[in-house]
């Protein structure tokens, strides 16, 4: 948690400064992210960007669970079993958390918005 706020304090330059851990997409992705991000920034209302914006928060998420999670058991030939285990377990994650991430996007009001679209801005750097 402390981390947490630390990193929340700093600038984005000092961030590039710091440890990372960043996962590798698709040119698809970041096209159809950089698209939303970019409506949404020069949008006059922002918020009527909301769903589209957490749309592409639950695909990043999706991606960076596989990039992280699954992809290395398969990597370590973890076993049939294990595999289906954790996809069916990510598969519930995913679907939770989409829910609450469109919740919480759905009632963020626009400068709140445009602070999550710079976040994103600086983990793709």
């Amino acid at each position: 948690m402390a981390a947490s706020k630390d990193a929340a304090a700093l600038s984005a330059e000092d961030l590039s400064a710091q440890p990372s851990l960043r996962f590798m997409h698709s040119q698809a992705l970041r096209k159809q992210t950089l698209k939303v991000l970019t409506a949404m920034e020069q949008a006059e209302a922002p918020d009527e960007h909301r769903a589209a914006l957490a749309d592409v928060v639950v695909v990043l998420m999706s991606a960076g669970m596989d990039f992280y999670f699954l992809t290395p058991l398969k990597q370590a030939k973890a076993g049939f079993v294990i595999q289906q285990s954790a996809n069916l377990g990510m598969v519930g994650v995913q679907q939770l958390m989409g829910g609450v991430i469109r919740n919480i996007i759905g009632r963020m009001d626009p400068p709140a918005l445009l602070s999550v679209c710079g976040s994103i801005r600086s983990m793709m750097r």
